[in-house]
């Protein structure tokens, strides 16, 4: 008899990079019972298969001794929020006490000596002591955890680092010596922290993305029972084989196949296409799908984490995995640059000694060496670089959501597209001028306007721009997966299904007809109209070395005309995944992909691209999977975007190159002892201030 095995989930709140993944998925394999396990970095929780003899309290445990808490996956949401704000808090207090306390040393820094420059130092000592104490908890437990466990991790030597410079301006401060690095320590914190804290709010983005995803669908249905009865069910309870009735206006709460009733469903949630698809017994619908026109009976075939749309969400998690192991520049500078730092220190310490120093001068001439290389400078490279671009981005209607998206989008070197309200507006609009005469359109309008089909609401926003005023109907009934008839003056009128109304095919387009007896019936084409400037913002990408594709889900006859007036080539008729796949083939093909999406179609797409762009008209799923959200109709943000992001990129390597340049300097110099702590300090600010002035010249980056 074979094993039967669960699944369980953890959330992993102190996981902090590849090293914290290697050790739970290597401990847990080892570990008897465990067939399995996944570490998601982005979503901060491990999947585990296990035998079903094996208590998940056991596996928690194992997980401990491994250095990291854990706790069952439904406590994801409440932890995710606690560690943010503990974050925030934390920035905030590193924040205010960096501030205050390099304020206080610049009296010292101009001079102040004897019972002054001590009462300055002990007002320091005063904010900055209980600062480092609260501020550093998120290091502080972290470094503890790996240490008891006798591992090690990026936050021992930062640990280390800011307990050793706060210790030694304690006893500069107590034995009344002239100086003291308290705003080292607490500055060193506060840009610790802010990567942190963004770091946070993208996991968090993720998390959102999917959970917005899943809220698309109805909560529940009401389900048809064998002997005729009715009753609503929720969601997560309803099973395969059951009955749903579906009414008009109402969203599907499973996937199934259609047993009886016509109608037109907006399947836009996984095409994209705005245009409503007619269906009838035999057809298949899927959660979240909206009925448009008529009463429907669903069969079930999947429901709750079975149906499309699950999956989808599924996607979206695993791709934000990807995502999430694009490492920051100045993470990957830091995680070396704070242990190189720590052994210069002790090497000049000890070198003094042996060159025949006191242990004071020993120790001062090593920190002074912690001082002069703090990674102020190389801690603002990065993050004022962003912020500077971010505003000037912003006052052009972009909005960047964290930093690392500027890093990602300057390195894309591919795009991909998807079409409907994206390249076009995802509004249909009457094609040409309306044909009607003035009593026609005021008839066409009265249909129109009590209808949810969206061309009908298309035709009624056009019919109303002009000045129309809607006629009074009488009979007016809705018929499903036809149109809309009623009577005027004693005469039928209809609007509707072009076959159904009498009017001739218009072919492979969008259109509907509307017909008054005694009256020629007329064909309204519609077209969804491209986005103001698009044609030249493609012309831009192509000239910035990108390749533009579209890629859609919505049938070729619709995607070919737009991909000709625009000269780029199209993938059509793609489903959510077939669009996953393709982003997810270049990217292993070492193409950074640039996907610009709206639709909760494109979710999982946006979430797998090395970068994202979204308009503000996207849906809520669109919006919080991608990295850059543009206002307003135009396309012209994307390149402005792009460039905006290779300059930065490009100040930011400048930055990097004035902090590196900075310490091969000034290292030297306070290893031979030619350097005091305080003129460490100010040459640690001067540092700082350079980074800054050369990341102002981003303010006219978005021009």
């Amino acid at each position: 008899m074979s094993e039967t095995v669960s699944h369980s989930e953890f959330v992993l709140p102190g996981i902090r990079c590849a090293a914290c993944i290697s050790k739970i998925e290597d401990g847990l394999s080892h570990t008897p019972g465990v067939h399995a396990a996944r570490v998601n970095f982005t979503a901060k929780k491990v999947a585990v298969d296990h035998a079903s003899t094996l208590d998940p309290a056991q596996i928690r445990e194992a997980i401990r001794t491994f250095g990291f808490d854990a706790e069952p996956v439904l406590a994801e949401a409440p932890k995710a929020d606690i560690e943010s704000r503990e974050l925030l808090k934390a920035l905030g207090v590193a924040g205010f006490a960096a501030m205050n306390v390099m304020l206080l040393s610049v009296s010292v820094w101009s001079g102040a000596e004897g019972a002054t420059r001590d009462l300055f130092h002990w007002l320091s000592a005063l904010i900055a002591m209980p600062a480092v104490a609260y501020a550093g908890r998120p290091f502080f437990r972290s470094a503890w955890r790996a240490l008891r466990h006798g591992h090690t991790n990026m936050d021992v030597p930062i640990s280390i680092g800011v307990i050793l410079a706060t210790a030694m301006s304690l006893f500069e401060t107590v034995t009344g010596g002239p100086h003291a690095y308290f705003d080292g320590a607490v500055a060193l914190l506060f840009f610790l922290l802010a990567g942190r804290v963004l770091d946070s709010a993208m996991r968090d983005r993720a998390r959102s993305s999917a959970a917005s995803l899943l809220r698309q669908t109805a909560p529940g249905g009401l389900v048809l029972r064998p002997d005729g009865s009715t009753s609503w069910m929720a969601a997560d309870r309803i099973d395969p084989g059951m009955r749903l009735l579906v009414a008009a206006g109402e969203r599907s709460a499973a996937d199934g196949l259609i047993e009886a009733g016509e109608s037109a469903v907006d399947r836009s949630l996984i095409t994209g296409e705005s245009a409503a698809e007619a269906v009838k017994a035999g057809d298949r619908i899927i959660a979240g799908a909206l009925n448009l026109d008529g009463p429907l009976t669903v069969r079930v075939t999947a429901a709750g984490p079975d149906t499309v749309i699950a999956g989808m969400a599924r996607l979206m998690e695993a791709a934000g995995q990807t995502r999430s192991r694009y490492v920051r520049i100045a993470d990957r500078a830091a995680r070396y640059y704070a242990p190189a730092v720590h052994t210069l220190a002790a090497a000049s310490f000890a070198g003094w000694m042996i060159a025949g120093a006191g242990w004071h001068q020993a120790m001062l001439i090593a920190v002074a060496v912690l001082i002069i290389t703090c990674p102020c400078a190389l801690g603002l490279a990065v993050p004022v670089a962003q912020v500077v671009a971010a505003g000037a981005l912003m006052r052009r209607g972009i909005l960047i959501k964290d930093g690392s998206a500027l890093e990602r989008l300057a390195e894309a070197d591919t795009v991909r597209l998807d079409k409907t309200g994206t390249l076009t507006l995802g509004r249909p609009t009457p094609v040409g001028a309306l044909s009607l005469e003035k009593e026609e359109a005021s008839v066409a309008l009265a249909l129109a306007r009590v209808s949810r089909h969206p061309l009908a609401v298309a035709l009624a926003s056009a019919l109303e721009k002009q000045g129309t005023r809607a006629a009074e109907l009488g009979r007016i009934a809705e018929i499903a997966g036809a149109g809309i008839a009623g009577e005027y003056a004693g005469a039928q009128v209809r609007l509707g299904h072009p076959d159904w109304v009498g009017a001739p095919d218009p072919g492979k387009v969008m259109a509907t007809a509307f017909r008054l007896d005694g009256h020629a019936p007329h064909v309204i084409r519609f077209a969804d109209a491209l986005r103001p400037e698009a044609a030249s913002a493609m012309n831009e990408l192509k000239a910035m070395g990108m390749e533009p594709v579209i890629i859609s889900g919505d049938r070729g006859e619709a995607v070919r005309p737009i991909a000709q007036a625009l000269g780029m080539p199209a993938m059509v008729s793609l489903a959510p995944e077939d669009k996953l796949a393709a982003i997810e083939r270049l990217e292993r093909s070492g193409r950074k992909v640039l996907v610009v999406g709206d639709g909760l179609n494109d979710g999982p797409a946006l979430a797998a691209g090395h970068v994202s762009i979204a308009p503000s008209s996207a849906s809520d799923v669109g919006q919080n999977a991608a990295d850059v959200v543009f206002l307003g109709d135009s396309l012209a943000p994307v390149p402005i975007a792009l460039r905006a992001a290779r300059r930065t990129q490009s100040i930011v390597r400048q930055n990097f190159a004035l902090a590196i340049g900075y310490n091969v300097l000034a290292v030297p110099l306070a290893l031979f002892g030619f350097v005091t702590p305080l003129v460490a300090a100010i040459a640690m600010s001067t540092s700082s201030i350079l980074v800054v002035g050369n990341a102002l010249r981003l303010r006219s980056c978005a021009r």
